[in-house]
């Protein structure tokens, strides 16, 4: 996004706050390391933010920060996800929560956030698309070659349900025992039943390793991740927890939705598993073309003509009420 306005010609700064009071040049490095097209420039968010057309946070705690800002620029908020969900009842869900009611003008990752920022805080939200990289994913193996399930572990975030899906995943071994069950992203303990973990994977392996699968399970509780759009374009077949928050993201044909218990996840799995050659080979080339233009590039322009759009209302307004 930050390189999509670059690109329509906008000067652009990335303001990092550390509360550690770790070197700068420790992060301004990785971020070198892992977006190393990127030419932006970076400071430290303690030495001042410049008066700018447009100042975004994109958290609920840098919309703290800027808050008590006294930089001139219209207050945006990239809203990825409902923050508050992330944290039991308590203080961090309200401080959260509050940051809704600040009066930035949200820009938001699918419509499911913008409705909740509307209609539950009054706040101004407009939604971009998700995007994928369409060129690290891409169909490419028969339905012959597919013969198993993947699944985004990541047990540490609770939002991504992990014991609802090994509950589901041990079921499914119980009845499909002949069908290889990939795990990649974090490591887990031996669960008690044969799985082949490969832990953090590039674009690259990541999608060899869809391409070797028929169906793959991705659940979410809060904002659906990223990783639905990533298998459909290598012809691997999500299955998500049926919510309105998944449905409404998604808004995808291809999807497989099931009920958010063990048995529905596993019903959903073998149904994908159980097809025919033919039936998975034609499933490959639709649900791989469902996303085709879903880029990255198009979310960019999505976003700066959003943020562009705030600028010149706010500007509007300023006029109207000289």
């Amino acid at each position: 996004m930050v390189q999509a306005a670059i690109d329509a010609g906008h000067a652009c700064t990335v303001y990092l706050l550390d509360h550690h009071e770790g070197e700068l040049s420790r992060h301004i490095a990785k971020i070198r390391l892992g977006w190393p097209s990127l030419k932006v420039t970076i400071r430290d968010f303690r030495d001042g933010i410049e008066d700018s057309h447009a100042i975004i946070a994109s958290s609920w705690q840098s919309a703290w920060a800027i808050l008590g800002q006294g930089s001139r620029g219209v207050r945006c908020y990239l809203v990825q996800d409902f923050e508050p969900s992330f944290y039991p009842a308590g203080s961090e869900y309200a401080l959260a929560e509050a940051t809704y009611r600040f009066g930035f003008k949200g820009i938001t990752a699918g419509p499911w956030i913008a409705s909740i920022l509307r209609n539950n805080y009054g706040m101004t939200a407009t939604s971009f698309d998700f995007g994928c990289d369409l060129a690290h994913y891409q169909a490419f193996a028969h339905a012959a070659d597919r013969s198993g399930i993947c699944y985004y572990c990541r047990p540490s975030t609770p939002r991504r349900m992990h014991e609802l899906s090994m509950a589901a995943i041990q079921l499914f071994h119980a009845e499909e025992p002949s069908i290889p069950i990939h795990f990649y992203g974090e490591l887990v303990p031996d669960p008690g039943f044969p799985i082949i973990q490969h832990g953090m994977l590039d674009p690259a392996g990541l999608n060899e390793l869809y391409n070797s699968c028929v169906a793959g399970l991705v659940l979410s509780a809060t904002n659906v991740s990223l990783v639905p759009y990533e298998m459909l374009a290598s012809g691997c077949i999500p299955v998500v927890n049926d919510a309105d928050h998944n449905r409404m993201v998604l808004a995808n044909e291809f999807v497989e939705y099931a009920g958010q218990t063990p048995h529905e996840l596993v019903m959903a799995l073998r149904g994908l598993v159980g097809r025919s050659d033919d039936a998975k080979q034609a499933m490959i080339g639709s649900a791989s073309a469902s996303v085709a233009t879903k880029s990255w590039a198009s979310v960019g322009h999505q976003v700066v003509d959003c943020i562009e759009n705030l600028v010149r209302e706010a500007s509007v307004d300023q006029v109207a009420g000289a």
